[in-house]
């Protein structure tokens, strides 16, 4: 994944130093606006590989996790840099909008058609990883809506050429900035959820406590708490309610309590504790003599 990042920050520098010469040159509001925007792909890009490599450290004294949660950090600065680009391209398409300048269709056309199929190949190299990392499928999302920025500028040099309606830049540029907004909101709720120690998407409480109060000789579950640490990464701790037995019993509880968590909800990261009186501050719970319940 890393050799795939490094030559994504590659080649989208070298579309944004493209794009950047060829807006100048035709005086397209849509490629400058497109070329911002692969500027922050290619700096979204570049925070991915440092967060890869950063939550790769092992936990220390300092960091008991690791450093996993500097990938939710990346894509959190990532969605906010998408949301501030598409303002900066709402702006400048409203005073384009007031005051329509010439633009040359032709190289236009040129320089949105190889920054597409650059971008394209960006895309194809992180797709596969995407749904797995959020730090990666925030700059996944960067490139995508950059290419359907391209695919825009295309379609806005084609009316020009043909009909010379030059608005047709500015409006294109409205349509892009829309684009990347929506990516950056997808963006940050996730990272949002993460950082506020959400239960995951997909995932309930109720479900989970259901689940565990299920297994065989557990009697109430308690204190429940389940957060993610990093996309993929979540972590649950609990008090469990059982019979007063033996040690060897007990482990066979807890053995079937993990085998739950791990194949019914993906979760291996657990801190469970075995009681056998009630504790006091419950949060949740199931069962006779239950205050505080959780559904």
């Amino acid at each position: 994944m890393e050799k795939r990042l490094i030559l994504a920050v590659g080649l989208t520098g070298a579309v944004c130093v493209g794009e950047v010469v060829g807006g100048l040159l035709t005086g397209s509001l849509a490629l400058l606006s497109d070329a911002a925007h692969v500027f922050l792909d290619t700096f979204a890009l570049a925070l991915s590989y440092a967060a890869i490599k950063a939550a790769a450290r092992p936990p220390n004294d300092r960091h008991t996790y690791g450093y996993h949660r500097v990938q939710v950090l990346a894509a959190l600065v990532n969605g906010a840099t998408l949301a501030a680009v598409a303002v900066g391209v709402f702006r400048e398409a409203i005073g384009r909008l007031r005051d329509p300048a010439p633009v040359l269709a032709g190289p236009m056309l040129g320089v949105a058609a190889a920054g597409l199929l650059v971008n394209v190949i960006v895309a194809w190299t992180l797709h596969k990883h995407d749904r797995h990392d959020l730090n990666v499928h925030s700059a996944f999302l960067h490139v995508l809506g950059d290419a359907l920025g391209s695919v825009g500028v295309i379609a806005a040099g084609i009316v020009i050429l043909l009909t010379g309606w030059t608005l047709a830049d500015p409006v294109v540029s409205i349509l892009i900035g829309i684009v990347i907004l929506v990516g950056a909101g997808r963006v940050l709720r996730r990272a949002v959820r993460i950082l506020a120690e959400g239960v995951p998407e997909g995932m309930s409480a109720t479900t989970v406590l259901h689940g565990m109060s299920g297994v065989t000789g557990v009697s109430e579950v308690h204190d429940l708490h389940v957060w993610t640490v990093s996309p993929g990464y979540v972590a649950l701790s609990a008090h469990v309610m059982v019979a007063d037995q033996a040690l060897s019993k007990a482990e066979t509880v807890m053995k079937e309590l993990k085998r739950v968590l791990g194949e019914e909800f993906g979760i291996f990261h657990t801190t469970i504790q075995f009681e056998c009186t009630n504790c006091q501050g419950t949060v949740a719970c199931l069962g006779p003599g239950c205050h505080h319940p959780l559904v």
